[in-house]
């Protein structure tokens, strides 16, 4: 594939894998610049009604003009191939800085959740909903000024949905989950319809990690985990991070509720009610530094000019694309 041309584009080297699919980064001959290319897996294609609904999502997605979402150049198919051109984002996703800094600080976490909700946000407007929303599903580029250290593009709109298509034809393992199970809302493992306030709690599985350095609900095994969702109360966000307002608990609570109707009405409505309870009680140290304290991370590696990026532009520790 390293060096082929497909669609136009010139692919250069693989930059993410996962199960059912593989991104490239890729030079389009036509306009003479990067791209990130991604492959779906063969079987995708050869299911008629996978390929509809990847027509119409592609499309619904591209026509969302937002910064905060990763614009699509190009989808479509060829030799039996589908394909999707997309921004290259040079930096790496949030799993990868997770990975290798621990919690964010609440400054850093709070402006990529807003980012993020704002997304999220402009999306449901249009009637899509994300359905796989997780850390190696924000891209982080370079901030603009120094009141935002990242710029944050949320990516791979529909990926939960249309790999759930998948499964149901057939073309998946009876008992494997579509997604990464540590951030899916309990309607979505329990095959109730899913809506934006599905994406918002999983959002919320975000925001929580990002400060405390895991997802809320931690188990040993996938059973144990999807009953967490299903059933267990939150741990408190404060007692997992000392010195986080515990006005952020209720705000927690209510975003990552098992009903979706008890949950807010928008994830922008999330944010500003976190933004407003981290600032309430919460010493200034806590604001600027990670909690628990580390170390202040260094720049984050491929910003440079021509710095190789660092990770994948997705997750491939899981089912997802």
């Amino acid at each position: 594939m390293i060096g082929a041309q497909i669609a136009g584009y010139q692919v250069e080297r693989e930059i993410g894998r996962g199960e059912m699919a593989v991104v490239y980064r890729a030079k389009d001959v036509r306009l003479d610049r990067v791209v990130a290319l991604k492959i779906l897996a063969p079987e995708a294609a050869r299911d008629p009604g996978f390929r509809r609904r990847f027509t119409h999502d592609s499309r619904t997605v591209a026509a969302i003009d937002h910064p905060n979402i990763v614009p699509i150049f190009e989808a479509g198919e060829i030799e039996g191939l589908l394909y999707i051109a997309m921004l290259y984002v040079s930096g790496p996703d949030l799993r990868t800085l997770l990975d290798r800094d621990g919690p964010l600080p609440v400054a850093d976490s709070l402006s990529i959740a807003a980012q993020a909700a704002a997304a999220l946000d402009a999306a449901h407007e249009r009637g899509v909903v994300h359905g796989g929303v997780k850390p190696g599903n924000i891209l982080l580029a370079e901030g603009t000024d120094s009141d935002h250290s990242y710029h944050a593009y949320l990516t791979d709109f529909g990926v939960a949905n249309g790999l759930l298509s998948l499964h149901l034809s057939g073309f998946r393992t009876v008992g494997q989950f579509v997604g990464t199970l540590d951030y899916m809302a309990p309607e979505q493992t329990s095959g109730r319809p899913m809506d934006e306030r599905s994406d918002l709690y999983s959002l919320a599985c975000v925001v929580y990690e990002t400060l405390a350095g895991g997802p809320p609900f931690e188990r040993d095994d996938d059973l144990a985990l999807l009953w967490a969702h299903q059933y267990d109360p939150p741990p408190a966000l404060s007692e997992r991070c000392p010195g986080i307002a515990p006005a952020v608990d209720a705000v927690m609570a209510k975003a990552l509720a098992k009903s979706p109707e008890d949950r807010y009405g928008s994830c922008r409505e999330f944010e500003a009610e976190l933004r407003a309870a981290a600032a309430a009680d919460a010493p200034e140290a806590t604001r600027t530094s990670p909690c628990p304290a580390s170390p202040s991370p260094p720049p984050l590696p491929g910003w440079a000019a021509g710095a190789t990026p660092p990770g994948p532009p997705f997750d491939d520790d899981d089912d997802e694309w």
